[in-house]
């Protein structure tokens, strides 16, 4: 039976998926959206030389002509001003003064230094809020201590980030720090998921003879949200043409479609005549992976918008390998951002391994660092209708085609979940 290779698997799709309209929206609806523009901010940060820790901004000349002498003496100056965050200095530093200053407050016109206020002893007037300061006996005050030059993290004009990247709490500060509260993003996907099979009940009931939860739906449609799609579950459909018919037709509406079973080679294994019946275009049909071979590709290209269909293997492992692989490249592209693989880490295997067959296997596993080593260890794996190996995982192991015993200690590649 003839199979395509993974690698030709996932340049199909890279080929047909197409970046959706971009779109601008409320720096708050971008969490998780990729951004369509490079953003340039529109002022330096920080935007004044600043203080980094409560203290005395101080001239370090005053104190260099003291550390000469044999015996170092305690030095003081006279505090002439307070400068609280959100405040500005109104007077320059002259020589033999000090100002006193919190954290993130701008510093006085020629301060170069900063003294932490744990190194230092206040003395006020009588009468006056003002006084003087003494500094510990031998400090060693260099230009530049405990301050932050003005633009040192970012310029104004510079672009701090870039089309493509992805929208993470960090980059909403970042984003609100230069000024952006409407931001240019790739669109939001929808993914529907429907699942096929006359043995499926619903989550919540108990099956009856021959018949098994739809497990597949709640964990596809859960992936599809953690990668950042809007999702539309259509529920379980029977083995009945008309009935899958019906439903795929719903399906249509959105950019992509995953269906779960029906895409082998059994009897009841219609989705792919469905799906041929409703005009949608076959680009591939099973790959060269296990698990995961059943997979359909292919896309309905006759209405106002592209809708890619994935058709999953049944059996919950082989439907989310499929996932991992070939519907994150597909949902990546259509959001804006590189539909490469996710890199492949370089482990250490954990205990011995057994590959048989002609395919390249993708083994539920678990990473680990051992000092400095990335050690990888199989879990225990029934096949790829085990859920309970999949939840125990957090990669998957990667071994080449061919029957080889692996020995504990070579080296194999391996891919962290994409939706972790």
């Amino acid at each position: 039976m003839f199979m395509i290779a993974i690698e030709t698997a996932l340049a199909h799709v890279r080929q047909t998926a197409r970046p959706l309209p971009a779109e601008k929206v409320p720096l708050a609806d971008a969490l998780g959206r990729r951004l369509a523009e490079d953003i340039a901010s529109d002022c330096d940060v920080p935007p004044h030389d600043k203080a980094l820790v409560d203290g005395y901004a101080v001239r370090s000349a005053d104190f260099q002509h003291r550390a000469a002498r044999e015996e170092p003496a305690a030095v003081e100056l006279a505090v002439i001003e307070e400068v609280t965050a959100g405040a500005v200095p109104t007077v320059p530093l002259t020589s033999g003064h000090a100002t006193r200053i919190m954290t993130g407050a701008p510093l006085p016109p020629n301060a170069d230094a900063v003294v932490m206020v744990e190194d230092t002893s206040w003395q006020a007037e009588d009468g006056v809020r003002l006084g003087v300061v003494r500094f510990r006996a031998g400090l060693n005050v260099q230009p530049d201590m405990n301050l932050m030059r003005r633009a040192t993290s970012i310029r104004r004009g510079q672009i701090v980030l870039h089309a493509g990247s992805m929208v993470r709490p960090a980059e909403i500060g970042l984003l609100a720090e230069v000024g952006v509260s409407q931001v240019r993003v790739g669109g939001h996907p929808r993914v529907a998921v429907l699942s096929t099979g006359n043995e499926l009940v619903e989550m919540g009931l108990t099956p009856g003879s021959g018949q098994i939860r739809n497990s597949n739906g709640p964990m596809f449609l859960a992936w599809a949200k953690r990668m950042g799609a809007a999702t539309l579950d259509l529920g379980i459909v029977r083995d009945h043409r008309d009935a899958i018919q019906g439903r795929v037709k719903e399906g249509l509406a959105a950019d992509i479609l995953l269906i779960s079973g029906g895409v082998s080679a059994g009897v009841l294994d219609l989705v792919p005549h469905v799906l041929q019946q409703v005009g949608v275009r076959e680009i591939f049909h099973k790959v060269q992976l296990r698990p995961g071979r059943p997979l359909w590709f292919g896309i309905h290209d006759e209405g106002a918008k592209p809708t890619l269909v994935f058709g999953l293997p049944g059996n919950p492992v082989g439907g989310m390998v499929c996932c991992e692989l070939f519907v994150a490249a597909a949902l990546k592209r259509l959001m804006g951002g590189d539909a490469a693989e996710a890199p492949v880490i370089m482990a250490s295997l954990a205990s011995a391994y057994h590959q048989r067959g002609n395919r390249p296997t993708y083994h539920p596993a678990k990473l680990r660092m051992e000092g400095s080593t990335t050690i990888v260890e199989t879990v225990a794996w029934l096949g790829s209708s085990d859920l309970r190996a999949l939840a125990e995982a957090d990669c998957w192991a990667i071994f080449p085609p061919g029957e080889r015993h692996f020995q504990p200690g070579e080296t194999i590649g391996c891919r962290r979940f994409m939706a972790r």
